[in-house]
């Protein structure tokens, strides 16, 4: 079973309007509501994979109400921690000329909440895999990621990590299975520009030295690396097509490496999150399965 963790969920209202004037009234030509969040994502991508996951985080109020109902009728399982107080937020996302975001901050998450996701995290056997994305909610501690780590450690778990920066050097230790940081997030965590292949493979490296154990690397137009546990490098080119959207197409791309990875051949690995991230990234919203494999295909 795959288990995927989303601190702070959210409803996405996505707008699309001819031109936005800041300061006016602005009209919207069309608009759609999506749930989301990293992990989120992930799982809403893995079924349409065929693949099985259940969704923990945390939600509050009739925001959190309807993420939960929502994922409930997309066929996602989900583990939620309902708060007593405040409400799931809600990402505003204008597409007009240029794409500007608004979002929500979500609700304070107290010390006993986080102890019950830690009580629902105990269901996670050996051979499950848990999916840590995202950043983190103000009123948790920064260190949380470790934590859960730390409280798994020793178990026969498959750990993905996607972060940035610290949140993401932090973990190595526990050993994660995969860590997926793009090239610049790459270059942050070293003080360093990342500008060829080389550099990058060469960096990923030092992330595999310090304990991950599969180094994905996006780079946008440029495809994607992976340095996998094995030592080998592999790389992949991107799909071809118009880009609509930027949100989600990571996720996306993570959801793809989990499920490739399941038959143990890291380059189709690649290539299915490849695909994964392209049929977001050339659609409204998340990938869909027809797109996906079409963009496989044209991969292989």
């Amino acid at each position: 079973m795959i288990y995927t963790v989303t601190f702070n969920p959210a409803i996405d209202y996505v707008v699309k309007t001819d031109k936005m004037k800041s300061g006016e009234v602005n009209r919207a030509n069309e608009e759609k509501m999506y749930f989301g969040g990293k992990g989120i994502n992930v799982s809403l991508v893995l079924r349409e994979l065929g693949i099985k996951s259940r969704a923990f985080g945390f939600i509050a109020g009739f925001t959190g109400e309807a993420i939960e109902n929502g994922l409930a009728s997309q066929g996602i399982e989900t583990g939620f921690v309902r708060l007593k107080n405040g409400f799931s937020r809600i990402n505003v996302k204008i597409k007009s000329d240029e794409e500007t975001e608004l979002n929500g901050r979500g609700p304070d998450i107290p010390d006993d909440a986080v102890k019950e996701l830690f009580e629902k995290l105990e269901m996670i056997k050996d051979g499950d895999t848990l999916v840590l994305a995202g950043s983190i909610p103000p009123s948790i501690p920064s260190d949380i990621y470790e934590k859960i780590l730390a409280h798994l450690e020793g178990r026969k778990i498959r750990t993905v990590v996607d972060a940035t920066k610290d949140l993401l050097l932090n973990v190595l230790k526990y050993r994660p299975f995969l860590v997926k940081p793009n090239n610049h997030e790459l270059g942050e965590m070293f003080g360093v520009k990342l500008e060829t292949v080389e550099q990058i493979a060469e960096y990923a490296e030092k992330l595999r030295d310090m304990g991950a154990r599969n180094v994905l690397v996006s780079m946008a137009g440029d495809g994607a690396i992976l340095l996998d546990e094995n030592g080998k490098i592999h790389t992949c080119g991107v799909c071809k097509g118009t880009v609509k959207n930027s949100v989600g197409a990571g996720d996306s791309m993570v959801a793809g490496f989990i499920a490739g990875a399941e038959k143990g051949d890291y380059e189709y690995a690649l290539k299915l999150g490849t695909a994964c991230g392209g049929a977001t990234a050339f659609s409204d919203g998340l990938a869909k399965k027809e797109d996906i494999f079409r963009l496989l295909e044209e991969l292989k």
